[in-house]
Parts: structure tokens; sequence; C-alpha cells
């Protein structure tokens, strides 16, 4: 079964409170996952990072063997298909992660969107930011 993930992550600040935003549909565009998780503060690619692995593992949840990762993080996507090397330490861990996470899949394929074609994760990262700081849940992972 082949699923299409759509990944964002966002830092405000830089680093600052972040969020990823994911949103799964299947071959028919029946969205089956749409979420989001705070990570408390951390870099725009760390958040971003944060979203595939997350989309990865959900994907698995729902049996999928093959997945399109379409995410508008232009640096993650050229790392993720080895097109760039991964220099930052802590990127390094996350995309070990991210790589293992890819390789339970028969095939996987990364592809660059524009912001405004991914709209949908983009929201999820906000819905999680714009609330107050009190009342967000706790991050779910630590760097």
């Amino acid at each position: 079964m082949k699923l299409t993930i759509y990944t964002d992550g966002g830092a405000r600040g830089n680093p600052g409170p972040a969020a990823t935003g994911v949103v799964i549909k299947d071959a028919k565009n029946k969205t089956l996952a749409s979420y989001g998780e705070y990570l408390g503060a951390q870099t725009n690619n760390f958040a971003e990072y944060s979203a595939v692995i997350s989309g990865l593992k959900k994907a698995k949840e729902f049996g999928a063997t093959e997945v399109e990762c379409i995410m508008d993080s232009e640096l993650v996507m050229k790392q993720m298909r080895q097109e760039y090397r991964v220099k930052e330490p802590t990127l390094q861990k996350l995309f070990i992660q991210a790589y293992n996470a890819a390789a339970q899949f028969k095939k996987v394929a990364y592809k660059h969107t524009r912001r405004e074609n991914n709209k949908a994760a983009d929201a999820e990262v906000n819905k999680i930011l714009d609330q107050p700081p009190s009342s967000r849940l706790k991050p779910i992972r630590e760097s």
C-alpha cells in the first residue's frame, strides 16, 4: 500500500518554540492522519526532520509498503536523497533516525513542494504554535 506523507516543521525564533505538522493520505487522497507535535525550543531544521520521522513511523503503523514524502524543506529533502551531506551534529542524528525509519519500506520517494502547496501540514504546525505556551503539550523529544 502506498501512502503520501506531507510534512512541515517550524520554529518561531529559530531556535524557539517548535512543532511538527504531518498529513498522511492514501492513494485516493483520503486523509488518514493529520496532526502536529510540540518539540520545545528547537531549530526549524530540527522540526522539519522530526516531522519526516514522525510521518514515516505513522505510515508504517498504517501498513504502508511505499511512501512519498512531500515537504517544503529543500534542505531536508536533498539530505534525505543524499544529494547534500549532513554536517550539523544534531541533524546527523535525526538523519540517521529518518534513514532507519525509511529503510522499513520497499520504496520511499522524497519530493519538494512550495510552501503554498503544503498548507495542510503547515496548518498543523501553526495550530500547535498558536496555542498559549501553558497549554502546549510537553516536548515529545529533546535533543
